[in-house]
C-alpha cells in the first residue's frame, strides 16, 4: 500500500517495512535482501527508467554498522565511473540491472566472448577504485540484459571485519593473504578475486571451493603450488611461516590443462591474476593491457583512481560522531544532472 508522506516524499510498505522515498520513485518491489540492506526496484518518473533503491538495515545500531554506512556513502560519492554504482539521493538509488553474475552463471554457461566483456568491465571498475574491496564475488557484480556490469556494495566489506572472512561463499574468492591475515593488503587482493570469478565463468563452477580457511588454502596450493622461500619470508606471522614450511612441496599446475577449452589469451590472464604472491600479480591497468582485452581497449582512455582521504574512515569514533559524519555527507551531496530528466 502506498500513501503520500511529507512534502515531496512518498511512503510505501514493502514486505511489512516502510519505505519513504522521493515522489519521483514509484511502484517499489523487493528484489533482494542481505545482512546489511534490502533492495527494491522502482520506476523513476522523471527519467522514465527503472532503478534499484537500497535501504540499509539499522545503519546506526552499532559503531560497526554506522562506520559501514558512512564508508559506503563516501565511496559512492567519490567514485564516478560507468562500472561503479552511483549515489543519487538520501536512499542509495542506482540503475536497475536485473540480475547478478552469480545468478546468471547458475542459469547458463557463458561463452568466452561474454567472459571477455564482463571481466573487461570488472577490471575497468577496479582500475578506478582507490584501494582493495576485499569482498568481490559474483553476487556483488550486477548484470543487465545488455551484459553491462556494475560493482556493488562498496564499504560493506572491510578487511578487518572478521565475520566476513568466515562467510563461506566469500572465502572462495578471497585472496590467500586475506584469508589467513598474512600481510598488508594491496589492491591485488581484488585481482585475485577477479581471477577466481573469471575462472568460474570459464569452468562453470568455482575454482577453489574450500570447506574452511585451511582447506581453502590447500585447494589454492593444489593449483598455485606451495610458496617459494622468497614468499615465505614476506609473511608477517611466524605461525604462518612455520605452517607453510611444514607443508609437502606441491608443484604449480599448468592452467592450460584445467582450462583446456579456453583460448591461450584467456588462460594467460588467469596466470597473471592467480599468483600466490600478491606482489607478482598484475594490477587492473596491467591486466587491461593484456591481449585478451585488445578488442575492447580504448587507447585514449586513461581513467585512474582519484585521490581519496581515508583519515576519517580509519578512525575509531563513537556512534554519535559516525551519525554526524554520515549526515554531513548526505547534506553535501549534489546529484549528477541527467539530460533525460523532465519536469513532473
Amino acid at each position: 500500500m502506498a500513501v503520500r508522506s511529507c512534502t515531496g516524499f512518498y511512503r510505501q510498505e514493502v514486505n511489512r517495512t516502510a519505505w519513504e522515498v522521493p515522489e519521483r520513485y514509484r511502484d517499489l518491489k523487493q528484489v533482494g535482501t542481505g545482512a546489511y540492506g534490502t533492495v527494491c526496484s522502482a520506476w523513476d518518473r522523471r527519467t522514465g527508467t527503472q532503478v534499484a533503491i537500497k535501504k540499509l538495515h539499522r545503519p546506526f545500531q552499532s559503531k560497526l554498522f554506522a562506520k559501514r554506512a558512512y564508508r559506503e556513502l563516501r565511496l559512492l560519492k567519490h567514485m564516478k565511473h560507468e562500472n561503479l554504482i552511483d549515489l543519487f539521493l538520501l536512499y542509495l538509488v542506482m540503475p536497475f540491472m536485473g540480475t547478478d553474475l552469480g545468478k546468471l552463471m547458475k542459469l547458463e554457461r557463458l561463452t568466452e566472448n561474454r567472459v571477455q566483456f564482463l571481466v573487461y568491465q570488472m577490471l575497468k571498475g577496479l582500475k578506478v577504485t582507490y584501494s582493495s574491496l576485499t569482498d568481490l564475488k559474483p553476487g556483488n557484480l550486477a548484470i543487465n540484459p545488455d551484459c553491462e556490469l556494475k560493482i556493488l556494495d562498496f564499504g560493506l566489506a572491510r578487511q578487518a571485519d572478521a565475520e566476513m572472512t568466515g562467510y563461506v561463499v566469500t572465502r572462495w574468492y578471497r585472496a590467500p593473504e586475506v584469508i589467513l591475515n598474512w600481510m598488508h593488503y594491496t589492491q591485488t587482493v581484488d585481482i585475485w578475486s577477479a581471477g577466481c570469478i573469471m575462472a568460474e565463468m570459464l569452468l562453470g563452477k568455482p575454482l577453489f571451493k574450500g570447506k574452511d580457511h585451511l582447506d581453502q588454502l590447500r585447494e589454492i596450493m593444489k593449483i598455485t603450488g606451495t610458496p617459494t622461500a622468497d614468499f615465505v619470508v614476506k609473511l608477517q606471522s611466524q605461525d604462518a611461516k612455520n605452517y607453510i614450511r611444514s607443508l609437502p612441496k606441491v608443484p604449480k599446475k599448468d592452467l592450460h590443462s584445467i582450462f583446456s577449452k579456453a583460448s591461450s589469451n584467456a588462460v594467460f590472464v588467469l596466470e597473471k591474476m592467480l599468483l600466490l604472491d600478491p606482489e607478482q600479480r598484475v594490477s587492473a591497468s596491467e591486466a587491461l593491457d593484456l591481449p585478451f582485452f585488445s578488442e575492447y581497449r580504448d587507447n585514449e582512455e586513461d581513467t585512474v583512481a582519484l585521490p581519496y582521504d581515508q583519515t576519517v574512515d580509519n578512525t575509531d569514533l563513537p556512534l554519535d560522531q559516525w551519525k554526524r559524519h554520515t549526515f554531513t555527507e548526505i547534506l553535501t551531496f549534489r546529484p549528477p544532472t541527467d539530460s533525460r530528466e523532465t519536469p513532473l
